[in-house]
């Protein structure tokens, strides 16, 4: 694993996280709950256990955290997506920052998740590894990370934008980067964790109708970069299509995802 810090990437990637925050928190983010209250289940998170969520978003997965009597803690590029995080938990701390340079101290958390995150810094390595430093020893740290894509069906979502975005620069990751099990249980011991256990959590996509589910689709960091380069018109077109397969007979969108989850010690 490097230790190069570069790039810090909260400042990149903030206008594309929240460029629709309110539909990412009302449509969106919901989606992944199952996914959230299996991985609290699984850890038994409770009342006395400080938990820092990197990449926090809304503020979701956090205030889950907080009715489990957890004290809370996120952190966060985008401060229109953390400005709904205060709503939902105006006693909890929010900041905005850098994965790849946490702002707490040494030892200062018994869990530390970062749900669908890490493979968003610019530098997965440095940004795991800082988990693992405010992760007080024997601690908990937890990685989500999108499920196989063989029949991941929000993965033909991602195919039919792909044109619409910017090129990648050379050597980035893409959103299945981590879904190889030794791929994952890899990643989390070059940072000096201990993999523990890793588990799949089914976590459907449901839509009442295409209006959300296209609300929902473009306040994605994929959809809002494919916006910037090709224009929101050219994108909703894009999503329309894509989500005519997953139209149910009463109206209703139903997409099967899955997502894989890895508990590690610190």
């Amino acid at each position: 694993m490097t230790s190069e810090l570069r790039p810090q990437t909260s400042a990149v990637n903030a206008p594309f996280w929240g460029s629709q925050a309110r539909d990412w928190a009302d449509f969106q983010e919901e989606q992944c709950r199952p996914v959230y209250l299996a991985a609290f289940e699984r850890l038994d998170l409770g009342a006395g256990w400080n938990h820092l969520d990197v990449g926090c978003g809304a503020g979701r997965a956090a205030q889950l955290s907080a009715g489990r009597g957890a004290s809370v803690y996120g952190l966060d590029a985008s401060p229109d997506l953390l400005a709904v995080a205060r709503e939902r938990l105006p006693f909890a701390e929010f900041l905005v920052g850098d994965l790849e340079a946490l702002p707490y101290p040494d030892d200062s958390f018994d869990l530390v998740t970062g749900f669908n995150a890490f493979q968003y810094a610019g530098n997965m390595g440095v940004a795991l590894a800082e988990a693992k430093r405010v992760a007080r020893p024997g601690g908990q740290v937890l990685i989500m990370t999108w499920g196989e894509p063989e029949g991941m069906e929000p993965a033909s979502l991602i195919r039919a934008v792909g044109p619409l975005m910017p090129p990648p620069p050379p050597g980035a990751p893409g959103p299945f980067a981590l879904s190889d099990e030794t791929a994952l249980r890899t990643f989390a011991g070059g940072a000096g964790l201990e993999p523990l256990e890793v588990f799949d959590v089914p976590s459907p996509w449901h839509y009442p109708d295409l209006t959300t589910a296209l609300r929902a689709q473009l306040a994605s960091w994929v959809a809002a970069r494919a916006i910037a380069h090709s224009g929101e018109g050219t994108v909703q077109a894009a999503y329309s299509r894509a989500l005519e397969p997953f139209r149910q007979p009463d109206g209703s969108y139903l997409i099967s995802a899955s997502f894989r989850c890895l508990t590690a010690r610190a």
